[in-house]
């Protein structure tokens, strides 16, 4: 089989796995037509993969959509503050028959300022806090999951959504966290056959930047949905100086420079503006013929599109409750 033809059975095998799965009916009692119809919600998955470089004095990243099924959603880009944003992957949008729209939790989102002690982690930070974006995504699946009562086959440790947080935290430094959202089930048996009650576990925290150890290298962050999702990554296609990699190094004194950087595991020290239009000409590399969008994140300057998406993006609603000293995920950085 063709490659093409390998990912797109692996996606569409996923896909049974997960989507068509969480289609809900309701009570099967006689004469419930009506009310089954009513009752039936379905998540829409998002795929893709992400790509980040830190660089001196700013964050270069790409989305790019590698769709689930035939008119799957992108996956979505999501401003979470000034300096913040949020890559939403997996069930990020929710059909309920009953409704008009989609449910997307990309829109209206707003973090959890009063924390249940539960949530809390590490308390040794300040905004804007992990603990609360983890727990607003949280508490706007739980009425949706809840819903879902036929048995999934879901591995344990797949997510059902993922969310991916790239920014600036104050006192910090740049910053990639990635959230994942399992699910558990239980059978109810009182409830008839092939009832089942599944709810949405506690968000996982992932540092994905910066890596752990002052001397471990630096280089590209990459990660997508699926986490098996085939293709060569950037960094693979770096390392192993991929022909068009090769053309770009020697056309270009500057490219060859962010390169060699990235390379020798210090992408950190790349000069902003070619570390981004490096990653601007290499992202078809890895795209083809999907679409992507790239951005930019300065501690200063904020978010700035380079190649923006079609539709607007959407911002979290500011939350007045949330305190400055609010508790984190964050390990203090240590001293040089």
């Amino acid at each position: 089989m063709a490659k093409d033809g390998v990912v797109k059975a692996k996606l569409q095998r996923w896909l049974a796995l997960c989507c068509t799965s969480v289609i809900l009916f309701g009570p099967l009692s006689a004469g419930a037509a009506q009310e089954t119809r009513e009752s039936e919600v379905v998540a829409e998955l998002s795929g893709g993969r992400v790509i980040v470089h830190v660089s001196q004095e700013l964050i270069s990243f790409a989305v790019i959509d590698h769709p689930v099924e035939k008119n799957s959603p992108p996956p979505r880009v999501l401003s979470l503050d000034a300096t913040h944003v949020g890559v939403l992957f997996g069930a990020a949008q929710w059909q309920v028959s009953a409704e008009p729209r989609p449910e997307r939790l990309d829109r209206n989102f707003a973090r959890v300022g009063k924390l249940d002690p539960r949530y809390q982690s590490y308390p040794d930070d300040t905004a804007p806090d992990l603990d609360s974006i983890g727990v607003g995504f949280l508490e706007r699946l739980r009425p949706l999951v809840s819903q879902l009562h036929t048995k999934l086959t879901l591995d344990p440790e797949e997510p059902i959504l993922e969310v991916v947080v790239i920014g600036y935290a104050q006192d910090y430094g740049p910053e990639v966290w990635q959230i994942d959202y399992r699910i558990e089930q239980e059978e109810l048996g009182a409830r008839g056959k092939d009832f089942w009650q599944t709810k949405v576990l506690r968000p996982r925290f992932t540092q994905l930047y910066p890596p752990e150890g002052k001397k471990s290298p630096r280089t590209l962050v990459e990660t997508s949905f699926p986490a098996d999702l085939e293709g060569t990554g950037l960094n693979a296609l770096i390392l192993r100086d991929d022909p068009r990699i090769a053309r770009l190094r020697a056309a270009d004194a500057k490219f060859a420079k962010v390169l060699t950087l990235i390379d020798k595991g210090l992408a950190q020290k790349a000069t902003d503006e070619d570390a981004t239009n490096l990653l601007r000409a290499e992202v078809p590399f890895i795209a083809g013929d999907a679409h992507f969008v790239l951005g930019t994140i300065g501690e200063q300057q904020g978010f700035e599109w380079i190649v923006a998406p079609e539709e607007p993006m959407e911002k979290a609603v500011p939350d007045k409750d949330q305190p400055p000293e609010a508790p984190s995920l964050r390990r203090k950085p240590k001293p040089s």
